[in-house]
């Protein structure tokens, strides 16, 4: 299925690394312009090596107001993906408030503000829009340590549904992807936890974690025209475990 984004204009949160490094790529070659949103600058200067052309923006989007300097004005955009996320583990007993609203500032506050410019820009334009949410199997199955993490992945996929909800009628859909483990950087964090790893897998019916082109590919399926329909969903990306 070949899909095309040429002459529309992209934003990708989390753009450094793992999925939104690659979604980022994908979209580039798929004829897409791409703002690319990091905080680390380095993963920056190296992907628009990768992908010249790219407008690469480094902002920490744990901060509301830096955020609105850096994206207040980035201009039109069509596309969006909100990936950025931070996974601080911890035990419940021991969740402490900096970790907590880290997480909750980075993983879900910013997807707030985020959509709320580039959707604000859209209905203005008056144009069709597509916005998917990075979301994740813990949003729907526990998982010990990750009580931050899952909290926030749960309220995206409830977020998700309203924002589709009151976009809708402007013609701007919004789904998750909501994958199991992916062999990402932040993922192997999960794997090197040999136990849990050995009891995810035996799990997942298709015994396998999921590689991060099939994350992409899910992405672009939901920006693109080939979902017109679909809006308020979400894909998962796991293999079978929530089947279980």
């Amino acid at each position: 299925m070949q899909i095309s984004f040429s002459g529309l204009r992209a934003l990708v949160t989390g753009a450094g690394k793992g999925i939104g490094r690659d979604t980022v790529k994908a979209l580039r070659d798929s004829g897409a312009q791409v703002v690319a949103v990091s905080r680390t600058k380095e993963d920056l200067v190296s992907l628009s090596k990768e992908r010249p052309g790219i407008e690469p923006v480094c902002v920490d989007l744990g901060d509301w107001e830096a955020t609105e300097r850096a994206l207040g004005n980035i201009g039109p955009i069509d596309l969006l993906v909100n990936n950025a996320a931070v996974l601080l583990e911890q035990p419940f007993l021991e969740v402490s408030k900096e970790a907590f609203d880290r997480t909750i500032n980075v993983n879900l506050r910013s997807v707030i503000q985020v959509s709320q410019m580039v959707a604000k820009g859209m209905i203005a334009r008056g144009v069709p829009g597509s916005i998917v949410n990075v979301s994740s199997i813990v949003s729907r199955a526990a998982i010990f340590c990750l009580t931050s993490y899952s909290s926030t992945k749960g309220a995206m996929d409830m977020l998700t549904k309203i924002m589709a909800l009151e976009l809708g009628p402007h013609k701007i859909r919004v789904n998750t992807v909501n994958p199991t483990v992916v062999l990402t950087h932040m993922g192997r964090r999960v794997t090197n936890h040999t136990e849990l790893a050995k009891y995810l897998k035996e799990r997942t019916p298709l015994n396998k974690f999921a590689e991060v082109e099939d994350v992409v590919n899910s992405i672009l399926f939901l920006l693109s025209d080939k979902s017109a329909m679909t809006n308020g969903s979400g894909i998962l990306v796991d293999g079978g475990y929530l089947a279980c």
